[in-house]
């Protein structure tokens, strides 16, 4: 599926945001291109929304997002309706990411981003929380964007990291569960 036309998004100024660079969200979407399409997309820490907006403009059909900051919360769900197919499913949940994941039991996502503040102190609490939640489908893979110098697990549960990429100062690790890289390989 072809990504939809640009479409302004709004998105809410000041220091509870802090949007993906433009370079590595175009990573982001080169790397997983042929996997977005009727995939569940789930945006945690999800700030201005942009990459839960680029996953429906390029065809995921249900894209979950949980922020904290509520004013970024209604941008994000204007935003997400507007882009919207009726076909696709829009959700955002305004509370911490770790309540949010919480929330989420039962539920699995195919594609996973997540990127908080960096000076935060609950990656490996949430990445830990992906894994003991089963949010992660078995072909799902989970990116984690983070500085360079900050160091991730390499094991979490049933996560384990396949790579990190470098794009300047951030860099992105992805996970992928055990089941699906034993049955890959």
């Amino acid at each position: 599926m072809r990504p939809r036309g640009k479409q302004t998004i709004q998105s809410v100024a000041g220091p509870d945001t802090r949007p993906t660079t433009s370079r590595v969200r175009e990573a982001v979407f080169n790397i997983w291109q042929f996997e977005i399409a009727d995939c569940r997309w789930l945006d945690l820490c999800a700030g201005t929304g942009a990459m839960g907006a680029e996953a429906l403009r390029r065809g995921a059909s249900i894209v979950v997002g949980i922020e904290q900051a509520g004013r970024a919360c209604a941008a994000i769900q204007q935003n997400w309706r507007k882009l919207a197919r009726p076909e696709q499913q829009v959700q955002i949940l305004q509370v911490d990411v770790l309540r949010g994941l919480g929330q989420l039991v039962g539920r699995q996502f195919d594609r996973i981003y997540f990127d908080p503040p960096y000076g935060c102190d609950f990656y490996e609490a949430a990445i830990a929380a992906i894994a003991t939640y089963d949010l992660l489908s078995p072909a799902g893979v989970l990116a984690v964007e983070h500085r360079k110098s900050r160091g991730l697990p390499s094991l979490s549960g049933t996560l384990i990291a396949t790579q990190t990429r470098n794009y300047g100062t951030t860099a992105l690790t992805f996970y992928q569960t055990a089941a699906r890289l034993t049955t890959k390989g």
